[in-house]
């Protein structure tokens, strides 16, 4: 990456259960106007916006940024899946690293039903066909559960059968993760849970249960990006973050390796992480903080290995260890993430952005990382896209 950006705001309202009537504008233009004021810019210097969500009608990013102002500039929406926040901020960083604008927008935003995520057109295949029947054919068609609690249930019992790793341990992510949550008032869940109420709440894909699964959420988040030119020139280094490194990969051959993680993303993720960390030169072990996609608790742990943290063998130790919390190697979702946290899928990746934003500016209060000066964002939709993120503090 040759010319430096850098996020100088972000926002994030409050992730809820989905059912209020909390609407897309309003969520969005919340985010938003959060992200303008934590920047201390006026809106009309944006020059781009990216807008990302899943269920919505074609322009509702409009809708949202007619509300901010209507200054004419181009808007553009983003659906990829589970990694639309972190797209739309890969393109706002494009549009200002290479000169089409000094100042973009990301503005995330979900309003989602209860419980599992439909297929929304039962008119045609699912964009992710080839890998659900790759999925069936390695393991069976199984239950009639939510397909992404298959494919990732399925990741649990290759690492369970090929390296021993126990379902407690895989367990003990989501009471890591409920344990960091509750010092995130922006958080869906802020209760903190025991092993034993992890195992015993209610199945949802043998052996995960709901806690061990992502909830389905209302929310919105935001990012603004600008030059070093506008930094310097409007003094925001105080503020300042740099996107040091960034990539976006998608699925390759090897996802038909004949493995789990494979059919899970694990690949895409992998040398998006590698190219992130060659963009930025840095290594696995000089990440200070982490907020990763735990949409369920078999695929944090999966994560550990995709980023480099461990070999594939080790992601267990990671865990028993303590070395993902606070006190350990690295911290990993300080922010409750997926599993705590929710998750609004056109607002993920952004809030991913805030919650490293804050950490590396000293910022995030109770759930401080304490020294943190690099973190990395790693966002997934399957079907495909996986977004990997490091930033950097920085000085003047």
């Amino acid at each position: 990456m040759t010319a430096r950006t850098f996020v100088i705001g972000v926002g994030m309202t409050k992730f809820v259960k989905p059912g209020s009537d909390w609407t897309y504008p309003e969520m969005g233009v919340e985010a938003g106007q959060a992200a303008i004021a934590d920047a201390g810019i006026a809106y009309d210097v944006v020059g781009r916006a990216f807008t990302s969500y899943v269920n919505g009608d074609s322009c509702y990013g409009q809708r949202v940024m007619y509300d901010l102002g209507m200054t004419g500039i181009p808007v553009m929406n983003v659906h990829n899946n589970c990694a639309s926040g972190s797209s739309a901020l890969y393109l706002a960083n494009e549009a200002v690293r290479y000169g089409s604008t000094e100042v973009a927008m990301a503005v995330g935003f979900e309003k989602m039903s209860m419980g599992a995520i439909p297929n929304m057109w039962k008119d045609r295949e699912s964009a992710n066909r080839r890998a659900v029947f790759a999925m069936w054919e390695r393991r069976g068609r199984g239950s009639k559960g939510p397909v992404a609690a298959q494919t990732f249930a399925n990741v649990g019992r290759e690492y369970h059968e090929k390296y021993g790793i126990s379902w407690e341990t895989i367990a003990k992510i989501s009471v890591k993760n409920r344990a960091h949550a509750t010092n995130n008032p922006r958080s869906q869940f802020q209760q903190a849970a025991t092993l034993e109420e992890v195992l015993a709440a209610p199945m949802v894909e043998d052996p995960l249960t709901r806690m061990q699964c992502c909830p389905t959420s209302d929310g919105g988040a935001a990012a603004i990006v600008a030059s070093e030119r506008f930094v310097d020139e409007h003094d925001l280094w105080d503020r300042a973050i740099e996107i040091a490194g960034q990539s976006v990969r998608t699925d390759g051959p090897n996802m038909m390796d004949g493995t789990d993680r494979g059919i899970a993303g694990f690949y895409m993720g992998q040398e998006a992480a590698v190219e992130a960390y060659e963009q930025a030169q840095v290594a696995p072990s000089d990440l200070d903080v982490i907020e990763l996609h735990d949409c369920f608790a078999p695929a944090e742990l999966m994560a550990y290995s995709a980023l480099g943290l461990c070999e594939d063998g080790d992601v267990g130790k990671l865990v028993e260890n303590g070395d993902t919390t606070y006190g350990g190697s690295v911290v990993v979702n300080p922010s409750g993430g997926l599993l705590s946290k929710g998750h609004p899928l056109g607002a993920t990746g952004l809030a991913q952005c805030a919650e490293l934003t804050w950490q590396l500016r000293g910022t995030a209060e109770k759930r401080q990382v304490e020294g943190a000066t690099v973190g990395l964002a790693h966002n997934v939709g399957l079907g495909g896209a996986a977004v990997v993120t490091v930033f950097r503090k920085v000085g003047k």
